[in-house]
C-alpha cells in the first residue's frame, strides 16, 4: 500500500483521544513512506491527520468538491489538491487512488465513505484492503450492527471479515498489508452472461 484514503470527520470531537490518535496515524505514514489521499480539508479530523503528514514530510492528496473549496474549508499546504464537481466523482478519484482505505471517527460522510468501499470489495470491483481504527471503542455500535446483519441474514460472515478492526495503528496496517481479497464473481459480470 502505497497511498491509503483515511475518511474522518471534518470535526475534532469532544474528547482529544480522537484527534491525537489521527496525528498518531499520520506521524505513522510519513516515517513508513505512506501517502494520504483524504477529503482536502484543513478542519478538523482532517486537518489534524493531514497536518501530522505535512510536518513529518509526507505526502497529502486532497480530493475537494468544488462547493467545499472555499477558504476556510481547503487545506492549502498539502502536497496535492485535487478539485471535483460533485461528491460522487470524489469518491470516484479517491477509489482510483487509494490503494486501500481506513476510517477515523466522523460522521454521515465517514460512514458513507467507509461503507461504499466495502460495497465496492463485496461486489468483486475493488479488491482493496478497508480497516477501521475504532479509537476509544468508536465504531464498537456500528460492529455490534454487522454483527445484526450477519445473524439475520443480511450480510454474509464472509463479507464482514473483509472488515479490519483495531484499536492499534500498528496492528491495523499490518492487518491490511497481509490483506488477501476474497474471490468474488463480479455481479456485473452476472448480470451480463
Amino acid at each position: 500500500m502505497k497511498k491509503v484514503a483515511v475518511f474522518c470527520g471534518s470535526s475534532i470531537g469532544f474528547n482529544e483521544i480522537y484527534k491525537n490518535e489521527a496525528i498518531k496515524l499520520g506521524v505513522y505514514f510519513a516515517k513508513n513512506n505512506i501517502g494520504l489521499i483524504y477529503g482536502g480539508g484543513k478542519i478538523g479530523m482532517m486537518g489534524a491527520i493531514a497536518d501530522a503528514i505535512i510536518e513529518n514530510k509526507g505526502e497529502v492528496i486532497g480530493v475537494i468538491p468544488g462547493l467545499l473549496r472555499h477558504e476556510e474549508v481547503a487545506h492549502s499546504n498539502i502536497t496535492e489538491m485535487i478539485v471535483t464537481k460533485t461528491m460522487s466523482k470524489r469518491k470516484v478519484k479517491i477509489s482510483k487512488l487509494a490503494d486501500g482505505y481506513i476510517a477515523l471517527p466522523g460522521g454521515f460522510g465517514t460512514l458513507d465513505e467507509i461503507f461504499e468501499a466495502l460495497t465496492l470489495n463485496q461486489l468483486g470491483i475493488e479488491q482493496k484492503p478497508v480497516g477501521i481504527l475504532n479509537t476509544n471503542g468508536f465504531f464498537n455500535p456500528i460492529i455490534s450492527q454487522l454483527d445484526v446483519m450477519v445473524n439475520e441474514g443480511f450480510l454474509k460472515q464472509s463479507n464482514k471479515d473483509m472488515l479490519m478492526i483495531s484499536e492499534s495503528i500498528d496492528e491495523l496496517i499490518a492487518k491490511m498489508f497481509n490483506y488477501e481479497a476474497p474471490i468474488m464473481t463480479k455481479v456485473i459480470d452476472k448480470v451480463i452472461k
